[in-house]
């Protein structure tokens, strides 16, 4: 039973009392109690059961990914976002490898940082660069 339908029946359950009395005792609002929240259509239903059977099979499937086998595959045309709150209603989250860049060898020199007390005073004194990961096609380098 939803905080709506519940609010409904504690309203409704005083016939010696008004709605208005009502709601202002319990603190809310009179529109709330006229509220009805809709279900997902059944093009939505559809989707979400081919998303759960295609996500068993394939869990590293991102948003875009589905939505390219929804469309091209089984002729779907919808676009992402509809394929992102599904997702997000269903509680899904894609499976894949994290990047690891941070993981050193401890037996490893660890080099000193030689730019901490510089006075950088004109342009183009000093360049620095810093490449944390490169991604590639299957991972990262």
């Amino acid at each position: 039973m939803s905080t709506t339908e519940r609010r409904q029946k504690v309203v409704k359950s005083h016939p010696s009392l008004g709605l208005v009395q009502q709601c202002k005792i319990l603190s809310i609002q009179r529109s709330g109690l006229y509220y009805r929240s809709r279900s997902e259509g059944v093009l939505n239903l559809k989707l979400m059961k081919e998303i759960d059977s295609h996500f068993l099979e394939h869990p590293y499937y991102g948003v875009e990914r589905m939505t390219d086998y929804l469309n091209l595959d089984l002729g779907y045309r919808i676009n992402i976002k509809r394929v992102r709150r599904l997702y997000r209603l269903m509680g899904l989250q894609t499976i894949y490898r994290k990047p690891r860049t941070t993981i050193r060898d401890p037996e490893s020199y660890k080099y000193p940082y030689l730019l901490r007390d510089l006075k950088i005073e004109r342009p183009d004194q000093l360049w620095q660069t810093d490449i944390t990961y490169i991604p590639m096609l299957r991972g990262f380098m």
